[in-house]
């Protein structure tokens, strides 16, 4: 692939292949000061920016950025002619705003004309161009055409930051299959590039819904479970490959491997064992697990009490649920906590997905587990009960 031919260096100054970094520092990702708002007229032009032209460049450009927005593009095109006959500089802000819209109207021949012009002109931005496009084309899922910019790129000796190389990661991860996610890590491992933590997530993401979890461990040890700078999410998912197999053993035994390595456990770490014991009935492991919580002082939520409702009214011991839920505070206001990627896993139980439904209900002002557990209970017994009407 094109990807692969891409020169990866980084320079002395922490600057990867001399890539003008003002693409990743637009406004992007976050604002510059360098970049003014236009005035509002009529809420037409609302959030419009675009650095300072000349006045006629900054009313074409405005108005080309509400035609292309509003899917008015034969009028866009004519704005854009009329911009390239004044001698027109684009700056990024300006195209990233382009593309967006175009990308978001299924228009991305329109995106290659703008970087064509770009690249006809000889301006110095191309090279941010050019990741404007790899971005675009990749948040559509315009996979091909992502490769595409990238063999350019190679083409031309243009050098790619980290951040870019794990877009193609992320992109891959979202819209390509396993295998296609599997070669673009690899080319970003060979690049000496650090994955980032979005990226984890979203390749573990697409290992859970093809349920490779398997694959999915093996992903995990290769990143490194050692790695401190993404918290508990490598341990966490881990264990969740496990969980999700119900490998009980295994899953108890990277759970004190995660302590011995100096991980605190958190409440998501806590709810993935509890989840699995509730599933496997296990009820003293998962009476330990809370005690466990409750002496690392890790805040029970909505999740870990529903461990233990659907663990015991499952097996018809709801007569014993008091005794299981009485060192919990059941005053309590309701709280969500955990990772959602859990639930893309192990899905989520009765009685959180019953609460979550109560909490739309506006007769009640203030929920605590208690009321939610009480409520739960008269539906629970109620809906095996035959009504006949006289």
């Amino acid at each position: 692939m094109g990807f692969e031919q891409i020169i990866w260096r980084k320079n002395e100054k922490g600057a990867f292949g001399g890539v003008n970094r003002s693409v990743e520092n637009s406004s992007l990702f976050q604002n510059s000061s360098t970049i003014r708002m236009f005035p509002q007229s009529d809420g037409v032009f609302h959030d419009t920016k675009v650095e300072a032209y000349m006045p006629k460049q900054t009313s074409l450009c405005v108005l080309m950025l509400y035609y292309t927005e509003n899917g008015l593009f034969s009028q866009a095109r004519t704005t854009w002619e009329q911009l390239l006959y004044s001698s027109f500089i684009p700056s990024v802000e300006f195209i990233s705003r382009l593309f967006d819209a175009y990308a978001r109207h299924g228009k991305f021949d329109e995106v290659i004309n703008i970087l064509r012009y770009v690249d006809m002109r000889n301006f110095s931005i191309l090279p941010n161009v050019y990741t404007l496009a790899i971005y675009c084309f990749g948040r559509e899922g315009q996979l091909e055409l992502m490769e595409d910019m990238a063999k350019e790129m190679a083409s031309r000796g243009v050098y790619i930051s980290s951040r870019t190389a794990n877009a193609f990661v992320l992109y891959y991860s979202n819209f390509g299959s396993l295998k296609d996610m599997e070669n673009a890590y690899g080319r970003l491992k060979k690049s000496r590039f650090l994955i980032e933590r979005e990226v984890i997530r979203a390749m573990a993401s697409a290992y859970i819904k093809e349920r490779q979890f398997y694959e999915l461990g093996e992903f995990l040890r290769d990143v490194d479970l050692g790695r401190k700078n993404v918290g508990n999410l490598l341990w966490n998912l881990m264990l969740l490959s496990y969980a999700a197999n119900f490998k009980m053993k295994s899953l108890q035994r990277e759970f004190i491997h995660m302590v011995e390595f100096g991980f605190r456990p958190d409440i998501t770490t806590f709810n993935i064992r509890a989840l699995a014991f509730s599933r496997m009935a296990l009820f003293w492991d998962l009476h330990l697990s809370i005690e466990h919580m409750e002496h690392e002082k890790v805040i029970p939520d909505l999740v870990t009490f529903g461990c233990i409702v659907d663990a015991y009214l499952d097996r018809k011991l709801g007569m014993n649920l008091n005794f299981a839920l009485n060192k919990m505070n059941l005053d309590d206001s309701p709280m969500l906590l955990t990772d959602p990627i859990v639930y893309e896993a192990l899905g989520k139980g009765d009685f959180q997905m019953s609460s979550e439904a109560f909490f739309e209900f506006k007769t009640q002002r203030k929920w605590t587990y208690g009321a939610l557990i009480k409520k739960y209970l008269k539906k629970h017994y109620r809906r095996n009960q035959i009504f006949w009407n006289y």
